[in-house]
Protein backbone atom coordinates (compact mmCIF):
# COMPACT_ATOMS: atom_id res chain seq x y z
CA UNK A 1 0.00 0.00 0.00
CA UNK A 2 1.51 3.57 -0.78
CA UNK A 3 1.55 5.89 1.74
CA UNK A 4 -0.86 8.92 1.54
CA UNK A 5 -1.91 11.87 3.12
CA UNK A 6 -5.13 13.39 3.96
CA UNK A 7 -4.75 17.22 4.58
CA UNK A 8 -6.98 19.04 6.10
CA UNK A 9 -7.88 23.24 6.50
CA UNK A 10 -10.77 23.16 9.39
CA UNK A 11 -12.26 26.91 9.31
CA UNK A 12 -15.56 28.01 11.05
CA UNK A 13 -17.84 27.08 8.62
CA UNK A 14 -15.66 24.93 6.40
CA UNK A 15 -13.31 22.26 5.83
CA UNK A 16 -10.60 22.48 3.27
CA UNK A 17 -9.06 18.80 2.13
CA UNK A 18 -6.59 17.35 0.12
CA UNK A 19 -5.28 13.72 -1.04
CA UNK A 20 -1.88 13.30 -1.68
CA UNK A 21 0.45 10.25 -2.41
CA UNK A 22 3.39 10.78 -0.47
CA UNK A 23 5.84 7.57 -1.88
CA UNK A 24 8.03 10.69 -2.85
CA UNK A 25 7.54 14.28 -3.43
CA UNK A 26 3.49 14.92 -2.85
CA UNK A 27 1.46 14.26 -5.65
CA UNK A 28 -1.83 15.34 -5.09
CA UNK A 29 -4.97 13.04 -6.09
CA UNK A 30 -7.87 15.50 -4.58
CA UNK A 31 -8.75 18.41 -3.60
CA UNK A 32 -12.17 19.57 -2.47
CA UNK A 33 -13.93 21.71 0.03
CA UNK A 34 -17.01 21.51 2.68
CA UNK A 35 -18.44 24.94 2.76
CA UNK A 36 -21.12 26.65 4.94
CA UNK A 37 -20.83 23.68 7.84
CA UNK A 38 -23.72 23.88 10.08
CA UNK A 39 -25.95 25.61 7.17
CA UNK A 40 -26.83 24.69 3.75
CA UNK A 41 -23.35 22.79 3.34
CA UNK A 42 -22.14 22.23 -0.24
CA UNK A 43 -19.03 20.17 -1.41
CA UNK A 44 -16.97 21.15 -4.05
CA UNK A 45 -13.97 18.82 -5.30
CA UNK A 46 -11.45 18.22 -8.09
CA UNK A 47 -10.23 15.09 -9.11
CA UNK A 48 -7.54 16.49 -11.68
CA UNK A 49 -7.93 17.21 -15.40
CA UNK A 50 -8.36 13.28 -15.76
CA UNK A 51 -11.27 12.40 -13.74
CA UNK A 52 -13.54 15.36 -13.43
CA UNK A 53 -15.38 17.66 -10.74
CA UNK A 54 -18.24 17.03 -8.07
CA UNK A 55 -20.10 20.02 -7.03
CA UNK A 56 -23.55 19.61 -5.33
CA UNK A 57 -25.73 20.79 -2.27
CA UNK A 58 -25.16 18.48 0.95
CA UNK A 59 -27.91 17.64 3.23
CA UNK A 60 -27.81 20.03 6.64
CA UNK A 61 -27.30 16.48 8.63
CA UNK A 62 -24.06 15.71 5.87
CA UNK A 63 -22.14 18.61 7.52
CA UNK A 64 -23.72 19.82 10.96
CA UNK A 65 -20.66 19.77 12.28
CA UNK A 66 -16.80 19.18 11.47
CA UNK A 67 -17.21 15.86 12.35
CA UNK A 68 -20.06 14.98 10.03
CA UNK A 69 -18.83 17.04 7.16
CA UNK A 70 -15.41 15.03 7.94
CA UNK A 71 -17.36 11.96 7.58
CA UNK A 72 -18.92 13.38 4.53
CA UNK A 73 -15.86 13.82 2.79
CA UNK A 74 -14.18 10.46 4.13
CA UNK A 75 -17.10 8.39 2.23
CA UNK A 76 -16.76 10.20 -1.22
CA UNK A 77 -12.96 9.50 -1.14
CA UNK A 78 -13.82 6.36 0.24
CA UNK A 79 -15.87 5.08 -2.91
CA UNK A 80 -13.67 7.15 -5.15
CA UNK A 81 -10.56 5.77 -3.99
CA UNK A 82 -11.26 2.06 -2.41
CA UNK A 83 -7.60 0.70 -2.10
CA UNK A 84 -6.72 4.34 -0.46
CA UNK A 85 -5.56 3.92 3.62
CA UNK A 86 -4.20 7.68 5.06
CA UNK A 87 -1.07 6.84 6.74
CA UNK A 88 -0.59 10.30 7.93
CA UNK A 89 -3.26 12.94 8.29
CA UNK A 90 -1.73 16.45 8.40
CA UNK A 91 -3.98 19.90 10.16
CA UNK A 92 -3.37 23.34 9.30
CA UNK A 93 -3.51 24.84 12.57
CA UNK A 94 -3.82 28.76 13.05
CA UNK A 95 -1.66 29.38 16.21
CA UNK A 96 1.46 27.81 17.70
CA UNK A 97 2.12 30.03 20.45
CA UNK A 98 5.76 30.75 21.76
CA UNK A 99 6.33 27.11 21.58
CA UNK A 100 5.72 25.89 18.01
CA UNK A 101 8.18 26.51 15.42
CA UNK A 102 7.73 23.46 13.38
CA UNK A 103 5.42 21.25 12.36
CA UNK A 104 4.74 18.51 15.02
CA UNK A 105 3.33 15.18 15.23
CA UNK A 106 0.12 14.84 17.45
CA UNK A 107 0.30 13.63 21.31
CA UNK A 108 -1.53 14.19 23.84
CA UNK A 109 0.13 16.83 25.37
CA UNK A 110 0.38 18.55 21.49
CA UNK A 111 -2.85 18.16 21.67
CA UNK A 112 -3.26 19.93 25.38
CA UNK A 113 -1.13 22.40 24.54
CA UNK A 114 -3.24 23.71 21.35
CA UNK A 115 -6.42 23.49 23.36
CA UNK A 116 -4.43 25.75 25.64
CA UNK A 117 -3.79 28.24 23.09
CA UNK A 118 -7.56 28.09 22.13
CA UNK A 119 -8.05 31.96 23.53
CA UNK A 120 -4.88 33.59 21.09
CA UNK A 121 -7.53 32.42 18.04
CA UNK A 122 -11.02 32.09 19.31
CA UNK A 123 -12.81 31.79 16.05
CA UNK A 124 -10.31 29.48 14.74
CA UNK A 125 -8.44 27.38 17.03
CA UNK A 126 -11.47 25.01 18.16
CA UNK A 127 -12.57 24.67 14.65
CA UNK A 128 -8.71 23.19 14.12
CA UNK A 129 -8.85 21.05 17.66
CA UNK A 130 -12.12 19.92 16.28
CA UNK A 131 -11.01 18.65 12.52
CA UNK A 132 -7.63 16.49 14.36
CA UNK A 133 -10.10 14.84 17.09
CA UNK A 134 -12.46 13.82 14.00
CA UNK A 135 -9.04 13.11 12.10
CA UNK A 136 -7.91 10.86 15.04
CA UNK A 137 -11.22 8.98 15.68
CA UNK A 138 -11.47 8.45 11.72
CA UNK A 139 -7.97 7.13 11.63
CA UNK A 140 -7.00 5.97 14.51
CA UNK A 141 -3.49 4.62 13.10
CA UNK A 142 -2.74 7.23 10.94
CA UNK A 143 0.73 9.68 12.26
CA UNK A 144 -1.44 13.30 13.33
CA UNK A 145 0.62 16.52 12.55
CA UNK A 146 0.03 19.86 13.08
CA UNK A 147 1.59 22.72 11.13
CA UNK A 148 1.06 26.25 12.35
CA UNK A 149 0.43 29.79 10.56
CA UNK A 150 2.94 30.84 13.22
CA UNK A 151 5.61 29.23 12.79
CA UNK A 152 7.11 30.55 9.96
CA UNK A 153 7.24 34.07 11.69
CA UNK A 154 8.43 32.80 15.24
CA UNK A 155 12.50 33.48 14.55
CA UNK A 156 11.24 37.61 13.86
CA UNK A 157 13.68 39.54 15.93
CA UNK A 158 11.89 40.42 19.02
CA UNK A 159 11.82 44.11 18.55
CA UNK A 160 9.04 43.05 15.70
CA UNK A 161 7.66 40.34 18.16
CA UNK A 162 6.78 42.45 21.14
CA UNK A 163 3.82 45.24 22.50
CA UNK A 164 4.62 48.06 25.09
CA UNK A 165 3.07 46.48 27.55
CA UNK A 166 4.52 45.32 30.94
CA UNK A 167 7.32 42.54 30.13
CA UNK A 168 5.69 39.67 32.65
CA UNK A 169 2.93 39.84 29.63
CA UNK A 170 5.20 39.05 26.71
CA UNK A 171 6.27 35.81 29.01
CA UNK A 172 2.76 34.93 29.00
CA UNK A 173 2.47 34.92 25.21
CA UNK A 174 1.27 38.20 24.81
CA UNK A 175 3.42 38.85 21.42
CA UNK A 176 3.38 39.62 18.09
CA UNK A 177 2.97 36.14 16.17
CA UNK A 178 2.07 36.41 12.62
CA UNK A 179 -0.42 34.10 10.17
CA UNK A 180 -0.62 32.97 6.89
CA UNK A 181 2.74 31.22 7.46
CA UNK A 182 2.48 28.13 5.75
CA UNK A 183 1.40 30.47 2.22
CA UNK A 184 4.50 32.48 3.44
CA UNK A 185 6.53 29.89 3.37
CA UNK A 186 5.37 28.16 0.58
CA UNK A 187 5.90 31.45 -1.47
CA UNK A 188 9.52 31.93 0.05
CA UNK A 189 10.40 28.54 -1.53
CA UNK A 190 8.84 29.22 -5.07
CA UNK A 191 10.78 32.42 -5.25
CA UNK A 192 14.06 30.36 -4.24
CA UNK A 193 13.23 28.21 -6.93
CA UNK A 194 12.93 30.28 -10.04
CA UNK A 195 14.96 32.99 -8.66
CA UNK A 196 17.46 32.57 -5.92
CA UNK A 197 19.06 35.48 -5.94
CA UNK A 198 16.14 37.64 -5.36
CA UNK A 199 15.15 35.18 -2.70
CA UNK A 200 18.32 36.69 -0.61
CA UNK A 201 16.70 40.25 -0.81
CA UNK A 202 14.04 42.31 0.90
CA UNK A 203 11.19 40.67 -0.38
CA UNK A 204 7.42 41.60 0.85
CA UNK A 205 4.87 39.22 0.17
CA UNK A 206 1.34 39.99 0.32
CA UNK A 207 -1.42 37.36 0.99
CA UNK A 208 -4.39 39.34 0.11
CA UNK A 209 -7.52 37.28 0.27
CA UNK A 210 -10.54 37.03 2.61
CA UNK A 211 -8.01 36.61 5.13
CA UNK A 212 -5.08 38.94 4.33
CA UNK A 213 -1.33 40.12 5.32
CA UNK A 214 1.31 41.25 4.32
CA UNK A 215 5.09 39.81 5.16
CA UNK A 216 8.76 41.26 5.10
CA UNK A 217 11.24 38.94 4.65
CA UNK A 218 15.30 38.80 3.88
CA UNK A 219 16.40 35.54 2.80
CA UNK A 220 13.76 34.33 2.66
CA UNK A 221 13.21 34.43 6.15
CA UNK A 222 10.49 36.50 8.05
CA UNK A 223 11.67 40.06 9.13
CA UNK A 224 7.96 41.88 10.08
CA UNK A 225 4.53 41.17 9.13
CA UNK A 226 1.40 42.64 9.72
CA UNK A 227 -0.51 40.21 11.94
CA UNK A 228 -0.01 40.18 15.71
CA UNK A 229 -1.59 38.50 18.66
CA UNK A 230 -4.64 37.20 16.69
CA UNK A 231 -5.61 37.18 13.00
CA UNK A 232 -7.25 40.39 13.65
CA UNK A 233 -4.41 42.78 13.37
CA UNK A 234 -3.16 44.26 10.10
CA UNK A 235 -5.02 44.92 7.04
CA UNK A 236 -8.50 44.79 6.51
CA UNK A 237 -9.70 41.47 5.26
CA UNK A 238 -13.29 39.77 3.95
CA UNK A 239 -15.28 40.67 7.43
CA UNK A 240 -12.32 41.22 10.28
CA UNK A 241 -11.34 44.94 10.88
CA UNK A 242 -7.60 44.92 10.29
CA UNK A 243 -5.98 47.68 12.47
CA UNK A 244 -8.26 49.17 15.18
CA UNK A 245 -8.03 52.15 17.95
CA UNK A 246 -8.13 49.50 21.24
CA UNK A 247 -9.98 52.78 22.36
CA UNK A 248 -12.69 51.01 20.65
CA UNK A 249 -13.47 48.54 22.35
CA UNK A 250 -13.97 50.43 25.32
CA UNK A 251 -16.23 52.93 24.11
CA UNK A 252 -18.82 49.52 22.82
CA UNK A 253 -18.12 47.76 25.90
CA UNK A 254 -18.80 51.39 28.05
CA UNK A 255 -20.45 53.34 25.87
CA UNK A 256 -22.54 51.15 23.98
CA UNK A 257 -23.40 48.40 26.37
CA UNK A 258 -21.98 45.65 24.33
CA UNK A 259 -20.31 42.57 25.61
CA UNK A 260 -16.88 41.60 24.57
CA UNK A 261 -18.33 38.55 22.84
CA UNK A 262 -20.78 41.02 20.82
CA UNK A 263 -17.63 43.16 20.19
CA UNK A 264 -15.68 40.42 19.13
CA UNK A 265 -18.41 38.69 17.08
CA UNK A 266 -18.22 42.48 15.24
CA UNK A 267 -15.11 43.01 14.30
CA UNK A 268 -14.20 38.94 13.66
CA UNK A 269 -18.23 38.54 11.14
CA UNK A 270 -19.29 41.95 10.58
CA UNK A 271 -16.39 44.11 9.69
CA UNK A 272 -13.46 44.21 6.84
CA UNK A 273 -14.94 44.72 2.85
CA UNK A 274 -18.76 43.57 4.62
CA UNK A 275 -19.09 46.42 6.94
CA UNK A 276 -17.63 49.17 5.12
CA UNK A 277 -20.08 48.14 2.21
CA UNK A 278 -22.74 46.78 3.58
CA UNK A 279 -23.24 44.46 1.05
CA UNK A 280 -20.31 41.62 0.56
CA UNK A 281 -16.88 40.23 1.58
CA UNK A 282 -15.98 38.86 -1.78
CA UNK A 283 -13.49 41.55 -3.26
CA UNK A 284 -15.13 40.31 -7.15
CA UNK A 285 -18.50 41.49 -6.05
CA UNK A 286 -17.07 44.79 -4.63
CA UNK A 287 -15.70 45.51 -7.85
CA UNK A 288 -18.62 44.88 -10.05
CA UNK A 289 -21.09 46.90 -7.94
CA UNK A 290 -19.83 50.40 -8.40
CA UNK A 291 -21.43 51.70 -5.20
CA UNK A 292 -20.53 54.49 -3.45
CA UNK A 293 -20.23 52.36 -0.36
CA UNK A 294 -18.53 49.07 -2.55
CA UNK A 295 -15.71 51.88 -3.84
CA UNK A 296 -14.79 52.92 -0.60
CA UNK A 297 -14.41 49.64 1.03
CA UNK A 298 -11.95 49.00 -1.94
CA UNK A 299 -10.38 52.05 -1.29
CA UNK A 300 -9.39 51.36 2.38
CA UNK A 301 -8.96 48.19 1.53
CA UNK A 302 -5.78 49.56 -1.12
CA UNK A 303 -5.21 52.56 1.29
CA UNK A 304 -4.32 50.27 3.85
CA UNK A 305 -2.03 48.09 1.68
CA UNK A 306 -0.10 50.86 0.17
CA UNK A 307 0.38 51.87 3.72
CA UNK A 308 1.81 48.47 5.28
CA UNK A 309 3.63 48.53 2.31
CA UNK A 310 5.29 51.46 3.19
CA UNK A 311 6.37 50.91 6.50
CA UNK A 312 7.39 47.12 5.84
CA UNK A 313 9.89 48.57 3.11
CA UNK A 314 11.31 51.05 6.01
CA UNK A 315 12.02 47.75 8.06
CA UNK A 316 13.87 45.72 5.15
CA UNK A 317 15.93 48.83 4.22
CA UNK A 318 14.07 49.00 1.17
CA UNK A 319 12.45 46.76 -1.72
CA UNK A 320 13.97 44.19 -4.56
CA UNK A 321 10.48 42.47 -5.04
CA UNK A 322 6.85 42.71 -4.16
CA UNK A 323 4.71 39.54 -4.53
CA UNK A 324 1.10 39.02 -4.72
CA UNK A 325 -0.85 35.67 -3.29
CA UNK A 326 -3.87 34.94 -1.95
CA UNK A 327 -7.76 35.02 -4.21
CA UNK A 328 -7.04 38.73 -4.62
CA UNK A 329 -3.74 38.60 -4.93
CA UNK A 330 -3.68 36.39 -7.51
CA UNK A 331 -6.60 37.30 -9.58
CA UNK A 332 -7.90 40.95 -9.31
CA UNK A 333 -5.52 43.10 -11.55
CA UNK A 334 -7.30 45.93 -10.23
CA UNK A 335 -6.30 46.08 -6.71
CA UNK A 336 -2.51 44.65 -7.80
CA UNK A 337 -2.90 47.85 -10.06
CA UNK A 338 -3.94 50.28 -7.75
CA UNK A 339 -1.36 49.37 -4.87
CA UNK A 340 1.34 49.63 -6.96
CA UNK A 341 0.16 52.73 -8.24
CA UNK A 342 2.83 55.96 -8.04
CA UNK A 343 5.00 53.48 -6.12
CA UNK A 344 8.22 55.27 -8.51
CA UNK A 345 9.76 56.09 -5.20
CA UNK A 346 10.08 52.21 -4.12
CA UNK A 347 11.40 51.35 -7.28
CA UNK A 348 8.16 49.63 -8.84
CA UNK A 349 6.85 50.11 -12.10
CA UNK A 350 4.14 48.26 -13.38
CA UNK A 351 3.58 46.68 -16.92
CA UNK A 352 -0.21 46.78 -17.64
CA UNK A 353 -0.27 44.91 -20.00
CA UNK A 354 1.30 41.99 -18.31
CA UNK A 355 -0.88 42.77 -15.19
CA UNK A 356 -4.01 42.16 -17.33
CA UNK A 357 -2.57 39.04 -18.37
CA UNK A 358 -2.20 37.49 -15.05
CA UNK A 359 1.70 37.00 -15.70
CA UNK A 360 3.82 35.56 -13.23
CA UNK A 361 6.73 39.18 -13.63
CA UNK A 362 3.97 42.12 -13.67
CA UNK A 363 6.88 44.58 -13.12
CA UNK A 364 7.97 46.53 -16.23
CA UNK A 365 11.75 46.37 -17.85
CA UNK A 366 12.45 49.96 -16.30
CA UNK A 367 11.00 49.08 -12.65
CA UNK A 368 14.09 48.84 -10.30
CA UNK A 369 12.04 46.23 -8.21
CA UNK A 370 10.07 43.23 -9.36
CA UNK A 371 6.84 42.34 -9.17
CA UNK A 372 5.50 38.82 -9.18
CA UNK A 373 2.23 36.82 -8.93
CA UNK A 374 3.23 33.25 -7.59
CA UNK A 375 -0.19 31.25 -6.67
CA UNK A 376 0.18 29.68 -3.19
CA UNK A 377 -0.32 26.46 -1.89
CA UNK A 378 -1.15 26.11 1.61
CA UNK A 379 -2.14 22.47 1.11
CA UNK A 380 1.19 20.71 -0.47
CA UNK A 381 3.08 22.78 2.62
CA UNK A 382 0.72 20.50 5.00
CA UNK A 383 1.34 17.25 2.90
CA UNK A 384 4.84 17.74 2.73
CA UNK A 385 5.59 18.16 6.62
CA UNK A 386 2.85 14.94 7.15
CA UNK A 387 5.20 12.60 4.81
CA UNK A 388 8.75 14.43 6.49
CA UNK A 389 7.51 13.83 9.98
CA UNK A 390 5.26 10.06 8.94
CA UNK A 391 8.23 8.47 7.62
CA UNK A 392 11.39 7.22 9.61
CA UNK A 393 12.74 7.81 13.11
CA UNK A 394 11.72 11.40 13.07
CA UNK A 395 8.42 10.36 13.88
CA UNK A 396 9.80 9.28 17.75
CA UNK A 397 11.36 12.45 17.90
CA UNK A 398 9.13 14.80 16.51
CA UNK A 399 6.15 13.46 19.24
CA UNK A 400 8.29 14.20 22.25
Amino acid sequence: MKPTALTLNAGSSSLKFGLYDIEGEPVERAMGLVERIGGQPRLKVDFGPDEGREARELAAADASDHRSALATVLDLLRARFPDVRATAVGHRVVHGGPRFAEPAVVTPKVLDALRALAPFAPLHQPHNIAGIEAAMEAFPDAVQVACFDTAFHRHQPRVNDEFALPREYYDKGVRRYGFHGLSYEYVSGEIRRFAPLLHEGRVVVAHLGNGASMCGMIGGRSMVSTMGFTALDGLPMGTRTGQIDPGVVFYMVQQEGKTIDEVRDLFYTKSGLLGISDLSNDMRTLEAAGTTEANEAIDYFVFRCRRELGGLAAVLGGLDALVFCGGIGENSRTIRARICENLDWLGIELDRARNEGNERRINSSYSRSHVLVVPTNEEIMIARAARRLSQGPGVAAAAE
